[in-house]
């Protein structure tokens, strides 16, 4: 699916209804980014216990946030 959304002055923008449905997504609910180094973003829907995993060891992946690490790691 591709839908092509318009970003405001201030960073915002409307997700299409479309990405709505099809990632059950509903007012209120939480969303998380991917980046690639390619450019390239993935998004998802986050669920509470995904939320309360990724606070938790947020604090313990600093050890592999070296640029060493993201040359050796990026073709994965």
């Amino acid at each position: 699916m591709l839908a092509v959304a318009k970003i405001t002055a201030k960073g915002q923008t409307t997700i299409p209804q479309d990405v709505r449905a099809a990632l059950k997504i509903v007012p209120g609910d939480l969303i998380a980014w991917d980046v690639g180094a390619d450019g390239t973003a993935t998004v998802r829907r986050v669920q509470t216990m995904d939320l309360e995993y990724l606070r938790a060891v947020e604090g313990t992946l600093s050890e592999w946030t070296s640029a060493a690490d993201e040359e050796a790691y990026r073709g994965l």
